[in-house]
């Protein structure tokens, strides 16, 4: 398989007509020149998302494309999801995107055309100079916005954007970099850990929406101890590795 697309739901029968409509076109097109794979992961939804992706997805027969469907019995968070979703995924390359069309589906190619040549992940940044947000409630921007710039400060400050899930990974990075978080932390704690193993990223400038149906599942409190905590992690990581340099130059010298 060339390409593995991970979308993880969570009450999101709403949105399972948008995905057919919106995402389903990208996908063909894309399939004209490669092998596809679209993996669902239903993370323990209370509404009609399963029988709905069933209903609406399930029965297609399309050309060089594979549906896959995972399901939790119990909602365990997006982090979850996304490790669901990669192990059953196949795909040289994987990607992550909302099922709500925060990040437009129809950009996923753009997104793709910059994983070129030295670039493991590419992702969406709408911090990004060139970058932009669109009618994103306001809490949600000072949260994400102030977790990146952390982030900028604590790993690498020419990558504006830490807090997106709208991404390309090559598979390497998915094999070899493992992620604890079950929450809305995992997309983050995936990047940072690959930057600090060397892993090259590279932004794709682009617009975050509002979602049009459904409401947010993000738990900010819960989220925000998470970001804190890892952030806690990556700062006597730093340390560690500068107090091993000093070690070394003091034992060189």
């Amino acid at each position: 398989m060339d390409l593995s697309l991970i979308i993880p739901c969570y009450n999101e029968e709403e949105n399972v007509e948008k995905i057919k409509h919106e995402l389903l076109p990208v996908m063909r097109d894309l399939a004209t020149t490669r092998t596809i794979e679209m993996v669902f992961v239903d993370d323990g939804s209370r509404d009609g998302t399963w029988n709905a992706l069933q209903r609406t997805l399930g029965a297609m027969d399309e050309e060089n494309i594979a549906m896959r469907f995972e399901r939790h019995a119990k909602n365990r968070g997006l982090g979850a999801a996304i490790r669901t979703g990669m192990a059953a995924s196949t795909g040289a390359v994987v990607v992550t995107t909302d099922s709500d069309g925060t990040y437009q589906f129809s950009e996923i190619p753009a997104l793709l055309a910059r994983l070129t040549t030295g670039t493991d992940i590419v992702t969406a940044s709408p911090y990004h100079p060139h970058g932009g947000v669109d009618n994103v409630p306001a809490w949600r921007l000072f949260f994400s916005r102030g977790s990146s710039m952390l982030y900028r400060l604590l790993v690498d400050w020419r990558v504006y954007t830490y807090t997106a899930l709208f991404r390309a990974y090559r598979r390497e990075v998915i094999e070899r970099v493992p992620f604890e978080s079950d929450g809305f932390l995992a997309g983050t704690e995936l990047m940072v850990k690959a930057l600090l193993a060397g892993y090259r990223v590279r932004e794709y400038p682009t617009v975050l929406h509002s979602r049009a149906f459904g409401v947010s599942k993000a738990k900010v409190a819960r989220t925000i101890r998470a970001h804190l905590r890892f952030q806690t992690w990556v700062l006597l990581y730093r340390l560690r590795l500068v107090r091993r340099a000093i070690q070394r130059r003091a034992t060189e010298g």
